[in-house]
């Protein structure tokens, strides 16, 4: 093969694998936040429990800012953190964040039940909602929010001695149920006070 045709053949495989790679990588993202007309795909239709037993649904949650964290009780330190951050940045709003709720849903349901949310919650902030439902209510509130979690056991521990592998994002979510932005673990109250502010 002459070289000229074999750089022209080097330089097609090239640029077929970036255009593989792009279509990857958009695949990749679709797939985990998606995309509509309107932003990322984040938040939907749910059906669960609060932490005084009554069942409720996202729509009785429509006209009010929203903040909606998955996490869990027995979580050793990244949940206490993220709802004290939350519960700051509430109290930074004043006022100006009487309208907002936030939600605290379990992806540990076999051992949240609405009174150890209730319990839970109590500790970091009034405006927090906890709750909880069915293994399958649960999955698919986390599905509709693009949350990962997983039970993590050491090998030979006990059944009921476990941790929750999961997403640590707050999601700030719209009056009209749409999503508005997500803060990461770690961002501090006055940064976060400062996007729900201009957001609402």
């Amino acid at each position: 093969m002459k070289a000229p045709a074999y750089r022209i053949l080097l330089a097609l495989a090239v640029v077929a694998v970036l255009a593989i790679g792009v279509l990857a990588v958009r695949h990749y993202w679709n797939m985990m936040v998606g995309v509509t007309g309107q932003g990322a795909a984040i938040g939907g239709p749910f059906t669960l429990v609060d932490q005084s037993g009554r069942t409720v649904t996202d729509a009785d949650f429509r006209g009010r800012l929203k903040l909606v964290y998955f996490g869990y009780t027995f979580c050793p330190d990244v949940c206490p953190t993220t709802l004290t951050t939350i519960g700051d940045a509430l109290d930074r709003l004043g006022p100006e964040g009487k309208d907002i709720v936030v939600l605290f849903i379990t992806v540990d349901p076999e051992r949240d039940t609405p009174e150890a949310l209730k319990e839970y919650i109590g500790a970091f902030h009034s405006r927090i909602v906890g709750l909880t439902g069915t293994e399958a209510q649960v999955a698919a509130a986390a599905q509709a929010y693009r949350v990962f979690y997983a039970k993590v056991r050491e090998k030979g521990a006990d059944p009921d001695d476990y941790l929750m592998d999961h997403s640590a994002y707050v999601y700030l979510m719209g009056r009209d149920g749409g999503f508005l932005a997500h803060f990461p673990h770690g961002i501090s109250p006055e940064r976060m006070a400062e996007q729900i502010a201009r957001s609402n």
